[in-house]
């Protein structure tokens, strides 16, 4: 049915009346995100704060959404997402701060950061986003790949004394402007030149504020059990809470391991660790291409290793793991390995290395695609995505009562590139795929998932939950036809079924149409034992 928007006037209520209530959404289907079960019922907003929920037809709003047939949910949190960049400039919420495939899956706050890379200076960007807000809330990690590289530099090695006292005055620096913790990706270098001892030492200041350790772990594939395990041992050292982002299990030939994985993270709350995980619901992932190269290949950085290419026999040695890799993570499959954004030539773009061969007319095997793989790296490199993942271990890490769903996507520039689907359609494709047609979830559960439990990890006190008092973010959409459209060969849809999107009592999204306001919020971590 069509859902409308009324505009009460409160004519003759004399000079000195006010409506009890700015917005009033009525007839609602109410998931409050506690996992409780849902319930009919109304819910009023005033400045921007969530003012009554119950039976309000009798109370008076200047405005009223009659949400029949909808479901009236916490707006969503993703709690890792790639909207913000190493720079400020480069941010996707800076260049597009409309966030507009955000909006239309409901996701009303994102937490940037991610996987060890961030912006330097956290005071700078919040002020930033303070002076010029976009449509959706947004927080910051701190990136120990990024701290790493500006102390350190890209080298393969260890902090001395003074180095570890500079980059542990820098992470309290970042705590104290309001960052939600440090984030780390041990995968990629610099950070991947860590040791646990100097992991422990940097999130010392992180655990006295309360925040989080939130780690793409060292191996998602052949060290995917160890990796879990270093998570977990800074957790243990320096008393910190963590976490397991985008958990996965990389590989076919290790598919079903996700509850050995899972199995580490429950060992480790019942010993008293904070633990939890996040996941985004797809088979495949995606990073650059260099994730394909040895970590010993990428010591001083890209440009250094452009220049080992350039030596025949360490290019021999390069490739001689890069088959080795193909072979092993990605079951010796050139296809499952795909180009999504080749800026040097974008004739690329969404062509696996298996094509790349095909247009060779040269047989499509693994030395075939290593060689491809060293030759783009050589020209720039690439975005990939990268298909070596189980949907039965995405179910499995899914059903966990501590994973949240998050996206690991930012904001891209629509039609640019053949990137991840995930960008436009994660949180729709649980509620979609995962809750209504293939259950694996129930969708109060879902929505705890994407609501309460990542505002709780991530100390929101005053978002994800649908309580008096709180915040007035909400996402109102329909259970039967919400729906993810973006497909890998065909990324750039928008997701679909999300009807409103209210920020801080604003609506951004208004029976489906972009309003333009723009109320988000830099969010600053709050020092909460």
């Amino acid at each position: 049915m069509k859902h409308t928007l009324h505009i009460v006037l409160l004519l003759g209520l004399g000079a000195c009346a006010s409506p009890e209530h700015d917005l009033i959404i009525e007839h609602g289907r109410i998931i409050d995100g506690t996992s409780s079960a849902s319930f009919e019922g109304d819910i009023g907003i005033r400045n921007g704060i969530i003012s009554a929920i119950g039976d309000l037809s009798e109370a008076t709003a200047t405005q009223r959404i009659d949400a029949t047939d909808l479901v009236v949910a916490p707006g969503f949190i993703d709690i890792h997402s790639h909207a913000t960049s190493s720079s400020i400039d480069g941010s996707d919420i800076v260049e597009r701060p409309e966030a507009e495939n955000y909006v239309r899956q409901g996701v009303t706050t994102v937490l940037g950061g991610q996987d060890g890379s961030s912006m330097d200076d956290v005071a700078e960007f919040l002020a930033y986003i303070d002076e010029h807000p976009p449509t959706i809330n947004v927080g910051v990690f701190f990136g120990h790949g990024s701290l790493r590289a500006r102390v350190l530099g890209e080298d393969d090695i260890q902090p001395t004394g003074e180095a570890l006292t500079e980059m542990t005055r820098l992470v309290r620096v970042a705590m104290e402007d309001g960052a939600f913790g440090l984030s780390s990706g041990l995968e990629y270098t610099p950070g991947a030149f860590a040791s646990v001892d100097e992991l422990v030492a940097l999130t010392e200041p992180v655990a006295e504020h309360n925040g989080m350790y939130i780690s793409h772990i060292r191996d998602e594939g052949g060290r995917l059990l160890e990796s879990v395990t270093e998570v977990l041992d800074v957790g243990r050292g320096a008393g910190v809470r963590v976490q397991v982002t985008h958990h996965k299990v990389i590989g076919k030939g290790r598919w079903g391991m996700a509850d050995q994985s899972l199995a580490l993270v429950d060992e480790a709350i019942a010993d008293g660790v904070d633990a939890a995980s996040d996941q985004y619901p797809y088979t495949a992932s995606s990073t650059g291409l260099t994730i394909l190269f040895p970590t010993w290949s990428k010591d001083g950085g890209f440009e250094a290793l452009q220049q080992r290419l350039q030596d025949p026999t360490t290019r021999q040695r390069i490739r001689a793991d890069v088959i080795d890799h193909i072979n092993r993570e990605r079951g010796a499959d050139p296809s499952t390995i795909v180009a999504a954004r080749c800026a040097f030539d974008t004739s690329l773009n969404g062509k696996s290395l298996a094509d790349i061969l095909v247009d060779r007319n040269v047989p499509v095997d693994v030395p075939g695609a290593a060689d491809v793989a060293l030759e783009l790296v050589e020209a720039g490199s690439c975005s990939g995505v990268f298909h070596s993942m189980s949907d039965g271990d995405v179910q499995t890490i899914m059903r966990h009562a501590m994973t949240s769903i998050s996206s690991d996507g930012g904001i891209p520039e629509p039609g640019e590139g053949v990137p991840h689907p995930r960008n436009y359609g994660a949180f729709a494709r649980v509620l979609g795929h995962y809750v209504r047609d293939s259950q694996v979830l129930t969708l109060e559960e879902a929505i705890r998932k994407m609501t309460s439990l990542p505002a709780s990890r991530l100390n929101l006190a005053n978002r994800g939950l649908l309580q008096t008092g709180m915040v007035a973010d909400l996402a109102l959409f329909d259970p039967d036809t919400i729906t993810d459209t973006a497909r890998f060969s065909d990324p750039h849809h928008y997701a679909e079924g999300v009807n409103y999107v209210i920020v801080a009592g604003e609506l951004i999204l208004d029976n489906g149409l972009l309003t333009g306001i723009r109320p988000g919020k830099a969010l600053r971590h709050s020092r909460i034992k």
